[in-house]
């Protein structure tokens, strides 16, 4: 029988524990980007691919003038005048500075769209883990120059009872004003409106879009949401974003690298090159780690010397 030589079965060894690394590294990277990109799709993927303010086909020449143009990025009137629920006169700049701001315009006495817009901006918020005076400001004004602050005092409390906690009344802010302050914050925000009757033939009603606006505290629009639904999800990461992340947490950092907002969709969508990017990082973490234990001298102990065996 011939001898054998350690330093060569450690060789060997060596040899294909390295090509089992490779392998190992190159299944968890694989593994990691299914995973995540699953779990966002999953969370990310609900939400319609039709864009914001698309005007359909057929619909009367009036209420092709109701829809939203974004305009991010677009400075707000912080100098517009309106009225409070309380009956104070304030200006739009009182509720910035600070914290980001969650912006909806709406009007008091619609009885369709508008508390629709209200309670799902209130149940997202309510689910963010935010609290509205401390993390954020709500700002809900009225584009009817006919509502009252006694309207949006009613308003108030209902949209308080939505979110769940009286505390938050100091975050939360009812609107009313006259038509050049409403048409400052329209012009600004591109959010179009239209008169138009009522059952009774009144023209006392409105056509308008359902969206719900984050700006930054120095009075920027950062992000839009439409529908009468939000996830709480894009509402959180929206305010995070917009608060030059001074809110938030490790892990809403991560997943705003990961994901980006998509104006179009008015959501935030998966970034496959980030994501990419992140698991190729970590498959190099993984095989240098592999390489060096691997490679590392053994320490403290001592093989035997080799002795050739009889034939």
């Amino acid at each position: 029988m011939t001898a054998s030589n350690p330093c060569t079965i450690g060789k060997q060894t060596t040899t294909a524990s390295f090509g089992l690394t490779l392998r190992i590294g190159t299944w968890l990277a694989m593994f990691l980007f299914a995973g995540f990109g699953t779990a966002c799709q999953a969370q990310y993927g609900g939400a319609s691919n039709a864009s914001m303010g698309t005007v359909s086909n057929g619909l009367p020449t009036y209420l092709q003038h109701a829809g939203i143009a974004q305009n991010l990025n677009r400075k707000l009137p912080l100098s517009a005048t309106y009225v409070d629920s309380t009956g104070k006169p304030v200006t739009l700049g009182d509720y910035f500075g600070k914290r980001p701001v969650v912006l909806a315009e709406v009007y008091f006495s619609c009885g369709m769209l508008c508390p629709q817009v209200m309670h799902g901006a209130a149940d997202a918020l309510k689910q963010t883990g935010f609290k509205a005076g401390k993390d954020y400001e709500i700002v809900i004004a009225s584009f009817d120059p006919e509502d009252t602050a006694q309207q949006a005092a009613s308003e108030k409390q209902l949209f308080l009872s939505w979110l769940g906690d009286p505390a938050d009344a100091s975050g939360v802010h009812f609107l009313t004003g006259q038509q050049p302050s409403i048409d400052a914050l329209s012009d600004a925000t591109g959010f179009h409106y239209v008169r138009v009757p009522g059952p009774d033939g009144k023209m006392d009603q409105f056509a308008h879009s359902s969206v719900v606006m984050v700006a930054t505290p120095d009075g920027r629009l950062s992000k839009y949401f439409s529908g009468i639904e939000y996830e709480p999800r894009d509402l959180r990461l929206a305010m995070v974003d917009a608060s030059n992340h001074k809110i938030g947490t490790a892990a809403d950092l991560f997943l705003l690298y990961c994901c980006n907002y998509n104006p179009s969709a008015g959501r935030y969508t998966v970034s496959i090159l980030r994501v990419l990017a992140l698991a190729a990082c970590f498959t190099i973490l993984v095989i240098l780690g592999m390489i060096y234990l691997l490679t590392r001298k053994p320490t403290g102990r001592n093989l035997p010397p080799s002795s050739p065996s009889a034939a």
